[in-house]
């Protein structure tokens, strides 16, 4: 668009400058007549954008209230009815700047004469809608977000009043509502909502559509699916396809860790398991209860613990990594072959509860199956190369060993 054009960026005010500076050189080599047409071209082209946009919000006010709804809550109506009116006095000032000399009383064209009528009348709405009663604005436990069923506001459905708590931030999960709709009134949230759902209506409720994208008030877009069937069977559907896709690239990873040979343990371990984990944040970690939250230095950047929680290297920074845990009642022996790193550390479980969690929610079995106590953590590590040597390391590519038995040591042994 030609508004995004840098001469238009900060209101003008590279226009300004350059036509200024046009003017300025213009009249130093002797052509005012010419630099005076060079300013008022500027002067024009930014009162041609800006002007419209006026017109339009003080045709809206004359129709009524509620035309003047369209606009948004009164506080975002304001701010942008003021900042059109700041942007529009630089070029108004260059106007009455680059006229020439004139001397006594000359009466005002009739440009002149209209645009001061035409921002005396905005400036008078502006001021009436200011005045006007802002109307209701339903507190959380009026509108019942919690669902406790105390509710005291009926002339509304569930859908408008969970739109409604969405929109303020009241609906539970939800820490804070829409930046410059927290105190707008109940009906023209509303009314904004249901136009938006409309105009969602007419794409199949996709609010990715370059058209709702581009409407006045997408920012209510978020809670939109609350209210607006439309919106939330779209939603329902690309949240189906994104299961469907992780499913299935799931299934891929744990296909991959398939492929590679089980662990044969020189002693039998009370439990074992193997499993295709998933993490975010560089590490999988287990957390006894009350200790939740506890992230530990790692060791040889692969393993650290603290009392109660237990955190091992499996991913740079985000990926699958294939998993085996055994628990044993004894130590087991040292197995250092076809393994890159292993590291030992000690561990304190106060509850007797540790299990390994992963990003999509899976646990392991409980670890420590002696129940409180001491421990000892020794993890084997291959595959960190692999994944470090290219953006996009294969499927698999890391191994992860993890034995737990009970055991009074408390100082770290890096054995690989």
């Amino acid at each position: 668009m030609i508004r995004d054009l840098p001469l238009f960026w900060f209101g003008g005010a590279p226009m300004i400058v350059v036509a200024f500076a046009c003017w300025y050189l213009s009249v130093r080599t002797g052509r005012d007549r010419l630099g005076r047409i060079i300013a008022r071209s500027g002067a024009v082209t930014l009162l041609f954008f800006r002007v419209p946009e006026l017109l339009l919000f003080t045709l809206d006010g004359a129709l009524g209230p509620r035309c003047l709804e369209a606009w948004g809550p009164s506080e975002m109506l304001s701010w942008n009815a003021g900042m059109n009116l700041y942007f529009l006095a630089p070029p108004i000032l260059v106007l009455l700047a680059g006229r020439p000399a004139r001397r006594g009383f000359v009466r005002r064209g009739r440009f002149s004469r209209t645009t001061v009528a035409i921002l005396t009348l905005m400036t008078t709405l502006l001021v009436v809608d200011q005045a006007a009663p802002p109307g209701k604005v339903s507190s959380e436990g009026e509108l019942d977000c919690a669902g406790f069923g105390g509710g005291t506001v009926h002339d509304l459905t569930k859908a408008e009043k969970d739109f409604l708590c969405q929109v303020r931030g009241y609906a539970p999960f939800i820490n804070d509502g829409i930046e410059g709709w927290a105190e707008a009134p109940d009906r023209v949230v509303l009314t904004q909502g249901r136009d938006l759902c409309r105009l969602a209506e007419q794409y199949g409720g996709e609010l990715n559509a370059p058209a709702v994208r581009e409407a006045p008030h997408v920012a209510l877009a978020g809670a939109l699916g609350s209210m607006c069937p439309a919106v939330a069977r779209a939603q329902e559907l690309a949240g189906r396809r994104q299961q469907e896709e992780e499913d299935a690239y799931t299934a891929k990873m744990e296909k991959a860790c398939a492929v590679h040979p089980a662990h044969r343990p020189k002693i039998k371990p009370v439990r074992r398991h193997r499993a295709t984990v998933w993490t975010e944040f560089w590490t999988v970690n287990g957390w006894e209860d009350g200790y939740e939250g506890a992230a530990p230095d790692l060791v040889k950047e692969l393993v650290g613990s603290e009392r109660g929680a237990l955190s091992v290297w499996a991913a740079d920074e985000s990926g699958y990594a294939c998993v085996t845990t055994e628990s044993y009642t004894r130590r087991p022996p040292l197995e250092t072959k076809g393994w890159k790193e292993v590291v030992e550390v000690a561990y304190e479980s106060p509850t007797g509860s540790l299990s390994l969690g992963d990003g999509m929610g899976a646990t392991s079995p409980k670890l420590t199956t002696s129940g409180p106590g001491s421990y000892r953590v020794r993890v084997h590590l291959r595959g960190r190369e692999r994944v470090y040597q290219v953006p996009y390391p294969p499927d698999g590519a890391v191994e992860l060993l993890i034995m737990v038995f009970p055991g009074k040591g408390k100082e770290p042994t890096v054995y690989r």
